[in-house]
């Protein structure tokens, strides 16, 4: 057994979860809202002093689990979720079905989808038509590229470096721009493509080619069919057009300057090569094929006339811990914890493996302006020291592993002082089963995948699992992205 070790110039480190300062390991806004309850319950007791019997056990009770963590979380925060979703449950809030109106009349995407609507603008630089999403309530407008991703396992590791130097100058190059709001890359491996596999070996085939040659290939179309994946990798930008110092008088220009915006960003050394802007069709595509499988290796023919309103569920239903739809169920996973010690690039790896179940992995983005950035870190620097200094107060020495939470934070202020920037991002993963009988193997399946990436925590989108299907679709959405 081999294995491969990564050189310590391609580990990639320095990610650290925004902590704010509170007492007891409350957060700053909990420990202001105990503070209240309190002295509401001391006010109460002045006038009926037996009230203390009630509303201390219950004030107690309360702090328990706003301090307690569950799944990564506050306590109180999961259960306040968890009684939320079964109200809305209750009054059928989690329950979508779609009608059929009369022309003109027309449904919008379910949830958080439903502020937007898909535009087919022409792209003067390629002169190819290009799809356009846009949000009606921010006004914000998406523009998806279609990526063909180049392997990187097997490539030098110079060439490695610079990929990765390239990315963070696209990374710097968003934030300084204050257009662009944000910005996610998803790539969705579809199992079972091992018949096309097969088409695409016998059209290629040289008649000419040796005997040898042909059995080799034959054999390894034959004892590879369900090995194989179609591979789905795109990016979506999202942009303020109306930002700029001349506002677009129009919805045509505005779209025009959300395109202008986009081709700014250079991709090229990125490790990936740009196939071409995603079309309407190409849009359509992806968001029907999501919620009904089946239909993914449909002829564009079939997704031209669609309205976009089509491309979303006929019926959906979203569960606690899974979201059923048209062709299939879905389990959606969030990241919970990044781990502190430097992770190799290809930690995504596991992640990216083709499966018996099709899986979306999308990283979304959020690149802070450098005078956000460095207020950010200022602050985390002052929280994590109050919290060093407030446990040695009490126990006569901080914990070592506030004393490294700060360096850590002192060490990220080095760096954007340095040029380097601050991102928010988050890790989203989707998989999803044909059938809800295959749900628990979809769940194992990326409860193993998430495990041998060795370091990165998920865990279950409670409650909001339908939005964070959408999150990796090219709808607009991002979870980041403020109003």
């Amino acid at each position: 057994m081999t294995t491969h070790e990564v050189p310590k110039t391609l580990m990639v480190e320095g990610f650290r979860a925004r902590r704010s300062f509170g007492f007891g390991g409350l957060s700053r806004n909990a420990t202001i809202f105990a503070a209240v309850i309190l002295v509401a319950d001391g006010l109460i007791a002045t006038q009926a002093p037996l009230s203390l019997l009630v509303t201390l056990p219950v004030t107690g009770a309360v702090f328990g689990l706003a301090a307690a963590k569950r799944h990564g979380m506050s306590a109180l925060n999961y259960y306040w979720a968890k009684i939320a979703w079964k109200r809305a449950a209750k009054f059928d809030a989690t329950s979508y079905r779609r009608l059929l109106l009369p022309h003109p009349y027309a449904l919008d995407l379910p949830g958080v989808g439903a502020s937007s609507t898909l535009i087919k603008a022409h792209d003067p630089t390629s002169g190819r038509p290009v799809g356009v999403v846009h949000d009606r309530a921010t006004g914000y407008m998406s523009i998806t590229t279609l990526l063909a991703p180049g392997g990187s396992l097997m490539a030098p590791t110079g060439a490695v470096q610079s990929s990765l130097r390239t990315w963070s100058s696209v990374l710097d190059a968003m934030s300084t721009d204050e257009q662009i709001k944000g910005a996610s890359v998803t790539i969705q491996i579809t199992p079972g493509a091992g018949e096309a596999l097969g088409d695409d070996v016998a059209s290629r085939k040289d008649p000419n080619a040796p005997q040898l040659a042909k059995k080799i290939i034959d054999e390894l179309v034959r004892t590879t069919p369900h090995a194989t994946a179609s591979v789905a990798p795109w990016m979506s930008v999202t942009v303020d057009p109306n930002a700029s110092a001349n506002a677009p008088a129009d919805l045509a220009e505005q779209v025009a300057e959300a395109l202008r915006v986009v081709d700014s960003l250079d991709l090229s050394g990125t490790g990936t090569d740009i196939e071409r802007r995603a079309t309407d069709v190409d849009l359509r595509r992806i968001v029907r094929a999501a919620y009904d499988p089946d239909v993914f290796n449909a002829r564009d023919a079939e997704f031209a006339d669609l309205s976009w309103s089509e491309c979303g569920p006929q019926a959906a239903d979203d569960g606690w811990e899974e979201y059923a739809h048209d062709g299939g169920v879905s389990i959606s996973w969030v990241l919970r914890e990044m781990p502190k010690r430097p992770l190799p690039y290809s930690v995504l790896l596991p992640l990216l493996a083709p499966g018996r179940y099709q899986r979306r992995i999308t990283l979304s983005y959020r690149v802070l302006d450098p005078y956000e950035g460095e207020a950010v870190l200022e602050r985390e620097i002052s929280n994590a020291q109050d919290r060093a200094r407030a446990t040695a107060e009490v126990k006569g020495r901080a914990k070592y592993s506030q004393k490294a939470d700060l360096q850590r934070a002192e060490k990220a202020a080095a760096q954007v002082a340095g040029g380097v920037q601050v991102v928010d991002w988050t890790l989203m993963v989707t998989a999803t089963a044909r059938r809800a009988a295959d749900l628990p193997a979809a769940r194992q399946e990326l409860a193993r995948a998430v495990k041998a990436t060795r370091g990165i925590r998920m865990r279950s989108a409670f409650g909001a699992q339908a939005a964070v299907f959408a999150a990796g679709l090219p709808i607009g959405y991002s979870p980041l992205v403020k109003d």
